[in-house]
């Protein structure tokens, strides 16, 4: 019998290492090619490790909740033949092996043990843990937020207690914090000789300082009762337990709100041309392209022109510093079979063509559907588009995905009257009519520039070329 080993494949330039969360197949199960074996997540998506060879799962290397690096073996499949020779190349995702396995060391040994921790509370326990100046160990609650080891370890290292950590806003998917987002907060500490920090609360001018007035007593009591108040269910209430996913989602928005100070703006569009042209085009374009051509990459590809228009809405917010965005990353919120949501990003939108960006819509969403998605498929975005339309519903208010400062919605399209404008006088016709809107984050974009901005998107609709080649 040979022996290979089941390497953590590749996920990405920009992804080193993933949590292993999940073992779908127990130590002596009998493996097929391509049956998935282990579940692992990282700061962006979850997937799963497929085996590209069949036999029995011999060894499991890792345990659950314990990080992986890029290329190491998690497992031990042992395979038909007589030598390793005779077993079939596997494409760098599994290596051949000599089937007598070295016993591991007292001390790697211990040194694994030690990667193995507790998960530690998030941000529904900080009123409970408020007395505790480190990192320690609780069993998870749900509808906390999610730390991988690699992070937790850091923290540990660093010093940084839970509070802090539980505040530091999180640029992963859904909001996870990243071994970035820790490193940045540790030099940001540093830099300010803060030994605690909020995600929106920076060192203030000396003027501001003395200015500022301490809250009543009772007003802190009444905050303190507020955050501690417990929900009970009444009889026959049904508990449901958040999924991993649902948690990291909750905490991101609580921390988007927190952070931002939202402001929204809505305009109605006059799509009628639009929805002509994509009627004209449609079947001729699936013919060609073998897919459909939908309302989505139209809108994405006005927003890109909006913000190459408006690059101050391509930003984030740095303390007092703002990050002007070089690149256009346009992330499309996508909901998944399990109802949760995801937001893919299709990336330098400004530079792909009107095709390029409808193959990119229907590759990503069909890849979130199929829990298909890479962890650099969600990284990297700018500006995030959300079509509430797709549910029937005509306006929405959306929250920003952090660390972007804006998020623009579009509702359904329908049919009204509208008064018309025309050389012989104002006449009352049937047209086709969509609502957006988009929240903005005021501590760097102003009324007067979200205004112009969305309008400008709306302009870039209403005036569609009818006659356009795709």
């Amino acid at each position: 019998m040979a022996i290979y080993k089941l390497l953590l494949p590749k996920m990405g330039e920009s992804v080193s290492e993933a949590t292993l969360t999940n073992w779908l197949k127990q130590v002596g199960d009998q493996i097929n090619e391509d049956d998935a074996v282990a579940e692992i997540a990282t700061d962006k998506v979850d997937s799963e490790v497929p085996s590209p060879v069949s036999g029995r799962l011999k060894e499991r290397l890792f345990e659950e909740n314990q990080v992986v690096q890029v290329g190491d073996a998690i497992a031990l499949i042992e395979v038909d033949g007589d030598d390793e020779e005779d077993a079939p190349e596997t494409n760098h995702v599994a290596e051949t092996i000599s089937t007598e396995i070295p016993q591991p060391t007292d001390e790697e040994l211990a040194e694994a043990n030690s990667n193995i921790e507790e998960p530690i509370p998030g941000i529904a326990q900080v009123e409970q843990s408020k007395n505790h100046d480190t990192l320690h160990s609780e069993p998870m609650q749900h509808g906390i937020r999610f730390y991988s080891p690699l992070v937790r370890n850091i923290a540990q290292h660093e010093g940084i207690s839970q509070a802090e950590l539980d505040t530091i806003p999180g640029t992963g998917a859904e909001g996870r914090v990243t071994k970035e987002d820790v490193l940045k907060f540790i030099q940001q500490r540093s830099n300010t000789g803060q030994s605690q920090a909020a995600p929106v609360e920076y060192a203030k001018p000396a003027e501001e300082t003395r200015s500022t007035v301490a809250a009543p007593a009772s007003q802190t009591s009444n905050t303190q009762t507020a955050s501690a108040q417990v929900v009970k269910a009444s009889n026959g209430d049904e508990i449901i337990e958040m999924d991993r996913m649902r948690r990291l989602i909750s905490d991101h928005m609580v921390i988007s709100v927190k952070t931002s100070p939202h402001v929204f703006s809505v305009v109605e569009a006059d799509v009628t041309g639009l929805v002509n042209w994509r009627n004209k085009v449609k079947d001729e374009y699936k013919k060609r392209e073998g897919e459909n051509i939908t309302f989505t990459p139209l809108i994405i590809e006005a927003i890109a022109k909006a913000i190459k228009d408006f690059p101050m809405i391509n930003v984030s917010v740095d303390g007092y510093n703002i990050i002007r965005k070089k690149n256009i990353n346009i992330g499309m919120a996508a909901a998944l079979p399990t109802g949760n949501l995801i937001v893919p990003v299709i990336k330098n939108v400004d530079q792909l063509s009107l095709s390029g960006i409808s193959r990119s819509v229907n590759d990503l969403a069909n890849r979130a559907r199929g829990n298909k998605l890479k962890p650099d498929d969600t990284q990297g975005g700018t500006f995030t588009f959300t079509n509430i339309g797709a549910f029937g519903n005509i306006l929405g208010m959306p929250i920003i995905n952090q660390p972007q400062a804006a998020i623009l919605a579009v509702g359904t399209i329908k049919k009204k009257p509208a008064v018309l404008e025309t050389e012989q006088g104002d006449v009352i016709a049937i047209r086709h009519m969509m609502y957006l809107s988009m929240s903005y984050d005021h501590r760097v974009i102003d009324g007067a520039l979200g205004g112009q901005f969305i309008r400008r998107v709306a302009d870039y609709l209403e005036n569609w070329d009818i006659n356009r080649v795709v």
